[in-house]
């Protein structure tokens, strides 16, 4: 038992105090921690001056093999591409291996012992995402592809059930692209109609204008939690209330809020949430929609086939309960697994404590980047009021995003995104086509910052030479 009243057990199970020492053994796969740089090694006998304190991406990041990697010129590799796609840790590999090696069965009616054992992993990380996101009860947490197809399923089925000619479903110009073109599908078949809400001059959706907007037509309001380009966040609850103010559904795609903050859907009330595993440590192949009961068991089927049915005939089918009814065919049953894996994973660590050094690491960051000549980074300016995510989508001068991005990844090994970001539409409201994006997460440290800014320098010099 530790000793010290304030203490953290690694993910990995190493039991820690908040500021160990640093000649402790920190987790079982850490050989070293670069806390003395700058200095030769002494004799044990000789004072050393006070060390700064282990960051939680100091902690975390032995758990995530890949990252332990070289990739150019012996260094190591430096990745920044976290609001595209999240590395795995050890745990949740090995989730993965243990179904596939030790209980590979399909899930659900099957009464042998692998079947058994299948059902119960499977059905424990539907469980287990439902705690995550303070769900009343498992059953409302439908398991899908990923973010994307869950959109689609509220779309299909509920948006064509409920909609009309008339309605209207506002969204944010900041939107993914998931979350507007499933929308205009519906819209075309129903005669709805969408209207998007714009950015302040602080380029951030413009909250006011979305609750103006909010009028008795209003059916449903689509929007982001967690902006993946402006890093800006929207008030999810003030919104929800505005749209129960006059019937409306609310949807909210938190695939950039899930992985980096505490989420709670019952204090926020929203009808729908949807997220993907694979940006929270997680496997790919799987993401969840959360749904109230009560929308749940009056939607009709997404998808037909096997499990979604109570029974079949020839003339007929009826259809089984949610989320039964919304997940035909076999699922991704070892992908569910490392999912309820990797929700361990983050409960272990806490959720609110990744969130607080997060925003230590956005500020660091978003500061480190303002110090480049003609960087424009987009989205708010953080202050004691405005937090941003840990990322920052800029572009510098007239340099290419790809350029920049491949120069990172050939000659520094840094690894960060290039592109429209699955958000065209906001790119053009932002008069540019494309942008380069850094992203991080809890396992990033502020040295991954400071490689990450000397390499962008490097990278911005050698272009600017060229111009």
């Amino acid at each position: 038992m530790c000793s010290n009243p304030i203490c953290y057990r690694s993910p990995m199970g190493t039991l820690l105090p908040n500021h160990p020492s640093p000649l402790k053994t920190l987790n079982p796969n850490l050989t070293s921690i670069p806390i003395r740089k700058g200095f030769k090694r002494f004799s044990s006998s000789i004072a050393v001056k006070p060390v700064q304190s282990i960051s939680l991406g100091d902690i975390t990041k032995p758990d995530f093999p890949i990252l332990q990697q070289e990739l150019v010129n012996g260094k190591k590799l430096v990745y920044l591409d976290n609001a595209a796609t999240s590395q795995k840790p050890t745990v949740v590999l090995k989730a993965l291996n243990d179904y596939y090696s030790r209980y590979n069965s399909n899930v659900h009616r099957g009464v042998h012992t692998l079947s058994d054992m299948a059902t119960n992993a499977y059905e424990s990380a539907r469980t287990k995402v439902a705690n995550f996101v303070n769900a009343p009860q498992s059953q409302d947490i439908v398991f899908t592809r990923n973010a994307t197809e869950a959109i689609n399923l509220v779309a299909y089925s509920w948006g064509l059930t409920n909609l009309k000619l008339g309605d209207e479903i506002i969204l944010t110009v900041a939107e993914h692209h998931s979350a507007i073109v499933p929308w205009q599908i519906v819209a075309q078949k129903t005669g709805a109609t969408l209207k998007f809400v714009s950015l302040t001059e602080e380029e951030v959706p413009d909250v006011l204008q979305l609750k103006e907007m909010i009028s008795k037509n209003t059916k449903l309001v689509v929007v982001h939690h967690v902006s993946n380009v402006l890093g800006s966040s929207l008030p999810i609850g003030d919104i929800t209330a505005w749209a129960h103010s006059v019937g409306a559904k609310m949807l909210v795609d938190a695939c950039q809020s899930v992985p980096h903050m505490v989420v709670d859907v019952q204090s926020l009330d929203v009808d729908f949430l949807v997220a993907s595993s694979h940006k929270m440590c997680g496997p790919t192949g799987i993401g969840f929609l959360y749904g109230k009961s009560e929308l749940l068991s009056t939607m009709p089927p997404f998808l037909g086939g096997g499990e979604m049915i109570a029974d079949v005939f020839l003339d007929h089918s009826t259809y089984a309960e949610p989320p039964s009814r919304f997940e035909a065919g076999t699922p991704a049953i070892g992908e569910a697994i490392g999912l309820g894996a990797a929700v361990d994973y983050l409960s272990e660590i806490g959720m609110q404590k990744i969130h607080d050094y997060e925003i230590e690491l956005a500020d660091y960051l978003h500061e480190s980047m303002r110090s480049i000549p003609k960087m424009h980074i987009y989205g708010p300016a953080p202050s004691r009021t405005v937090h941003r995510a840990a990322l920052c989508a800029f572009n510098v001068g007239t340099i290419q995003p790809t350029d920049i991005a491949a120069y990172l990844d050939t000659i520094h090994g840094v690894a960060i995104r290039s592109g429209h970001h699955c958000a065209q539409p906001l790119h053009r409201h932002l008069d540019v086509n494309s942008s380069a994006r850094a992203s991080l997460y809890f396992y990033n440290t502020k040295e991954d910052v400071d490689t990450f800014i000397e390499a962008l320098k490097d990278t911005v010099g050698f272009f600017s030479q060229l111009e």
